[in-house]
Order: structure tokens, then C-alpha cells, then sequence
């Protein structure tokens, strides 16, 4: 269900955007740079958070880590990591193919700066062996996010 999601979005989105399904597992950024040929921070992951009431997803490069200050500083609360079970509930991804597209309902998405760094950045597509090659440009206009500073 949720790689045909991510696949529907796509094809009414941005149809030039293929999905990618892999024999390999790109459930972690070290498994998902590897099947995908690309550095580990090229691989965007995405984070699913709570602020507040409210749940968000951080797109951030793959082996950056948040930066608790420079969180709290932009929204007045540390973030709060959301169990898996929760996750699936919101996303309708499971943990290791969260990702900002296809989701039952609008989240707000913020794509950390550290993505900018990169031509194009892989992140998953709705499944633990799925993804999308694409700019982290279009990848923020797509899912109407929000450019902040939130890593270390």
C-alpha cells in the first residue's frame, strides 16, 4: 500500500520520476547508499517527529544527526522521535522507507540545509527496498517543505 502511494504520487506529481525498487534492502543509509551507488549523506532520510502536538517529518542528509539546540531554537520544544507503530499510523511507511511522498494526509516537511550540498539525494519511496533519485530542490517544492538549519 504505501509503495503504491509513493508510486501515485509520482505519477501525478512528477511523472519524469521513477521509482526504484531494489532486490536490496535500503532500510538504513549505509544499506541504501550501497544499493544505490551513492555517498552515505546523499541518502535523505526522514526523520518523523513530534513539536508540541504536532507531528513533522525532517528530511536531513543521511548520516547527520539533529542538533538539539538549533531545534529548540527554531521551535521552542526538543524534538520528540515518534515511535514506529506511530509512524506507520501517520506516514503509512514502515521505518526504513518513511519518506515525504505519498503520505494519507499532509504532514509539515521540513529538508535540512546539509541536503543543499548535493546535485541529487536518494531518499526512500514508501518501502524498506524503494526509492527516488532527485534534487533536493525539487524534492522540498514537491512536498511543499520548508528549508531550516536543524543539524549538527
Amino acid at each position: 500500500m504505501s509503495l503504491q502511494s509513493v508510486r501515485t504520487f509520482f505519477a501525478e506529481n512528477a511523472p519524469d520520476i521513477a521509482v526504484i525498487v531494489t532486490d536490496a534492502s535500503s532500510a538504513t543509509v549505509a544499506l541504501a547508499a550501497e544499493a544505490h551507488g551513492v555517498e552515505p549523506d546523499q541518502i535523505a532520510k526522514t526523520i518523523c517527529l513530534r513539536i508540541g502536538d504536532e507531528a513533522v517529518l525532517v528530511v536531513t542528509a543521511g548520516t547527520k544527526r539533529l542538533d538539539n539546540r538549533k531545534f529548540k531554537d527554531r521551535f521552542g520544544v526538543k524534538p520528540r522521535m515518534l515511535g514506529p507503530e506511530e509512524v506507520v499510523e501517520l506516514t503509512s511507511h514502515p521505518v526504513g522507507g518513511v519518506c515525504p511522498f505519498g503520505l494519507p494526509s499532509p504532514l509539515k516537511v521540513y529538508c535540512d540545509v546539509s541536503l543543499k550540498a548535493f546535485d541529487q539525494v536518494v531518499p526512500a519511496a514508501g518501502a524498506t527496498n524503494s526509492a527516488v533519485h532527485i534534487t533536493p530542490e525539487r524534492m522540498a517544492e514537491l512536498t511543499n517543505a520548508e528549508w531550516a538549519d536543524l543539524c549538527q
